[in-house]
């Protein structure tokens, strides 16, 4: 029993070693912001916001999807693997139409940082149209 303590042990240790060797050589996302929040808009309009980011990491980021919680949400993002050290943008839009109150569109950005799955979002307060 104590043998199989000892191999599970060194099993562990190795496995930590791999996994931080991993997130040293990996891609890092910072973002400039991750949230803007347009306050009120009239239901119709249409808004959106560029979000800037930086690879911080060791090696190129490469975003494989971009993904929005609605229709009403549209992202685009750079098919290009961005540099160690480099910027890009991600741009996203949202459509107010048939929306009410208070939005939180949420875009989630898939990649290979060590943090895989990034969310930035879109904040607005959606009023009636005046006539």
């Amino acid at each position: 029993m104590k043998k199989l303590g000892l191999i599970f042990g060194v099993f562990m240790m190795l496995f930590s070693v791999q996994a931080f060797a991993q997130a040293e050589n990996s891609a890092e996302i910072t973002f400039k912001e991750k949230s803007i929040d347009f306050g009120d808009i009239k239901q119709g309009d249409k808004v959106s916001h560029t979000f800037e980011l930086t690879n911080t990491g060791k090696v190129p980021l490469v975003i494989s999807n971009v993904a929005a919680t609605c229709g009403c949400t549209v992202p685009s993002w750079p098919k290009e693997p961005v540099a160690p050290g480099a910027k890009a943008e991600i741009q996203v839009s949202f459509n107010s139409t048939g929306k009410m109150g208070k939005q939180n569109s949420v875009v989630r950005i898939y990649s290979n940082a060590s943090e895989p799955i990034e969310k930035v979002s879109l904040i607005s307060n959606v009023l009636p149209k005046t006539k």
